[in-house]
């Protein structure tokens, strides 16, 4: 985007947690809760939080940060990231629990074990070298979303395995607007619990219409990527971490897209190449009238209406199948589904 460098960064859910435990151990330890908290982050950086909830329980201690994610849009902005702190037992060290809207893990593939909380690594390290700085060890970490149970459905944690709310998420704890660095990091979580299963072949759509294709066609929730427009990301960590089969299916306009040589298929960072389509269209049969056409054409809709009895479809999938076959290991078998605005399945290629 031409304007990137003007939107606003914001902080990661694991950075909020980490200011938030501070604050609770602060209180825990010495009494008082601060109103507000500096980190440190990995590159040297040292926001500041302001704490916007404090409470005292008996020996239990709760601070909650408003997570501010800048510009970016992620269902977890202006969402309170609650953090409780209390004392373990002796040599127990730093230990987590979900509480309230944080997931727990279900299913073998992710980062961490069964049963523990969607507290990712990253998160867990920046919240434990935390507490050692303010001089504190054995003690109880509880992180809460209040609400995030109901967010969690906006995002992929449910296909995860992830039940019961949302993950803490973050490496560097910072937040780059429109990276959608949470996205690539779902596809690859996704990627890693199906081999984790033993699936062996997986469906990566670029829409909710092309994933009900792949359900239609037999493919289990836990096969099915959403890769959205990023079919680069996709293709990489596939490449690293293969299985036996994958299916991509799409709408027309983004497999043509990708057939072309673009790994984002968003409408801000890659076009519909209509000369390309014409290419396409005339190894399908069509006519030098209906060519030319194509090539003046607005959209991926006029294109399609225009090539009736033309099977560009299959063109389209061909060409993407092509292009993929060169980024993945010989031993994955591809196919390609090209669907239209409606959902119908127009091309195929395997």
């Amino acid at each position: 985007m031409k304007n990137e460098t003007r939107l606003r960064r914001g902080w990661t859910t694991g950075a909020c947690a980490t200011a938030a435990a501070i604050a609770a151990f602060r209180a825990l330890r010495g009494g008082n809760f601060p109103d507000s908290v500096e980190i440190e982050l990995d590159n040297g950086k040292r926001p500041v939080f302001a704490v916007a909830l404090k409470q005292r329980e008996g020996k239990r201690c709760t601070a909650g940060i408003v997570k501010d994610a800048g510009d970016d849009p992620d269902v977890t902005h202006q969402a309170m990231v609650v953090v409780s702190v209390e004392q373990g037992a002796a040599g127990s060290g730093v230990s987590f629990r979900a509480g309230e809207g944080v997931g727990t893990v279900t299913r073998a593939g992710l980062p961490l074990e069964v049963g523990e909380p969607a507290i990712n690594p990253a998160p867990r390290r920046m919240i434990q070298n935390a507490i050692k700085r303010e001089g504190g060890d054995d003690v109880i970490i509880e992180v809460a979303i209040p609400g995030g149970e109901e967010l969690a459905q906006k995002t992929w944690n449910p296909k995860l395995g992830i039940k019961g709310g949302l993950s803490i998420l973050g490496t560097t704890g910072i937040v780059i607007p429109y990276s959608c660095s949470a996205w690539i990091h779902s596809i690859r979580q996704g990627i890693d619990v199906a081999r984790a299963a033993g699936i062996r072949h997986i469906g990566a759509a670029t829409g909710k219409l092309s994933e009900a294709l792949l359900r239609r066609r037999g493919l289990e929730e836990a096969a099915t990527i959403d890769m959205g427009d990023f079919a680069g990301g996709f293709l990489k960590y596939l490449r690293e971490h293969p299985v036996e089969r994958v299916t991509i299916a799409g709408g027309a306009g983004k497999i043509s897209k990708l057939a072309n040589g673009a790994n984002d298929l968003h409408s801000g960072r890659s076009s519909i190449d209509f000369r390309f389509l014409a290419r396409l269209a005339k190894s399908a049969g069509a006519d030098e009238s209906i060519l030319r056409r194509i090539e003046s054409a607005g959209s991926i809709g006029e294109v399609l209406l225009m090539c009736e009895g033309v099977h560009i479809g299959n063109a389209i999938a061909s060409a993407a199948r092509e292009r993929v076959v060169t980024m993945l290991p010989e031993s994955v078998a591809v196919e390609l589904l090209v669907i239209d605005r409606s959902g119908t399945l127009i091309g195929h290629a395997e």
